[in-house]
């Protein structure tokens, strides 16, 4: 356990929460909300240190909108002061965690990411025969919040850091609970329809909160079942290994472990297959050898690019800004075989003239 217990004067401190404005504020200066906390900047600091540090704080409600990436979820967006406070706290805690998790852990943290975990996902493919894919079924709807504060709680000693992540979290309470559908596990009786859960995608804290409820079954497969060939991109996770029945038989094992944070695998897609199959994973098929855009991105860019597009001809889009847009859907796609892809699509739609 992390034994400073003066992490909050840390959290609170204005230097702390001046560099999580900048952190929250990046590439969203303008956006109204943003600005009009930005026009009055120190004031509006002064006035959130000093809520937290009287205890006054309160998050305020979220807003929500679907997207499709390429699955339907759920974003919610909390408003920029509280996000300014995700930050001031993760800031501050995240590396009391960051030294427990493993290596191969890829989402949400400095240094890893989509494309290192794309990198080790081939290594594998070309080390072992099999993979076992697993995806957890209605994740952060699922997250549980007595078992993610008794997981905090491990590292955190400070009393009103622990205050200040169950204002978070009940912040959070019922905005993911229509995405929810009620699991049933030993042991529970008629209240346990009422457990607090869910973490609101879209939050810093939720992305880091997720590699923190994950990081004992990240450990449980590499200690106990000894797994080698593991990595995890958020809650999707492979296991390779060159025999298939040890596989199915770590499979079982895992619904059993995962039970005990109130998770569950979505059963069908959660299978053993042979790695020269193709990997499905991060918007990539990962073969052995080689990698292939999965077709609905590249159709999915197709459509974004039209509308792009037509913006920039009614001159309601710059082509500095259409550029940066392409440009960063390109750097992504480069991490894969698609050199003829890329062409193909950008030669197919012709760049109109702004009428700007």
């Amino acid at each position: 356990m992390a034994r400073d217990e003066h992490l909050y004067a840390q959290v609170t401190s204005f230097s702390n929460l001046y560099l999580a404005y900048r952190a929250a504020a990046r590439g969203k200066r303008g956006q109204p909300e943003v600005a009009a906390f930005d026009f009055d900047l120190e004031a509006n600091l002064l006035h959130l240190q000093e809520e937290l540090r009287n205890k006054t704080y309160r998050p305020g409600p979220y807003r929500s909108f679907y997207i499709h990436d390429p699955k339907r979820r759920l974003i919610s967006a909390a408003p920029f002061r509280d996000r300014v406070v995700h930050h001031a706290l993760v800031r501050v805690i995240e590396p009391l965690f960051e030294r427990g998790f493993i290596a191969d852990s890829y989402a949400n943290r400095v240094g890893k990411g989509t494309h290192r975990a794309l990198d080790r996902c081939q290594q594998f493919a070309r080390r072992y025969r099999y993979v076992l894919q697993c995806d957890i079924r209605q994740f952060f709807p699922s997250v549980d919040h007595a078992i993610l504060k008794g997981i905090l709680a491990r590292k955190i000693a400070d009393p009103d850091v622990m205050e200040l992540i169950d204002r978070i979290l009940e912040g959070g309470v019922g905005v993911l609970s229509e995405e929810y559908e009620m699991v049933w596990f030993p042991g529970d009786d008629l209240f346990a329809v009422y457990r607090p859960r869910g973490l609101p995608i879209g939050n810093l804290t939720s992305q880091f909160w997720a590699n923190c409820y994950l990081n004992p079954l990240d450990h449980f497969v590499k200690r106990v079942l000894r797994c080698r060939g593991y990595l995890r991109y958020v809650d999707d996770f492979l296991l390779f290994a060159d025999d298939k029945r040890r596989l199915w038989d770590w499979k079982r094992t895992l619904q059993d472990f995962l039970a005990r944070l109130r998770l569950t695998l979505h059963d069908r897609e959660s299978t053993v297959y042979p790695v020269t199959q193709g990997i499905p994973f991060l918007g990539f098929r990962v073969y052995p050898t080689y990698r292939r855009l999965k077709r609905r991105n590249g159709v999915a860019f197709a459509r974004r690019l039209r509308r792009w597009y037509a913006a920039l001809a009614r001159g309601e889009m710059s082509y500095e800004a259409l550029h940066r847009r392409v440009q960063g859907w390109v750097a992504h796609a480069v991490h894969g075989d698609t050199e003829g892809l890329r062409r193909s699509l950008l030669a197919s739609i012709p760049i109109p003239r702004s009428t700007g």
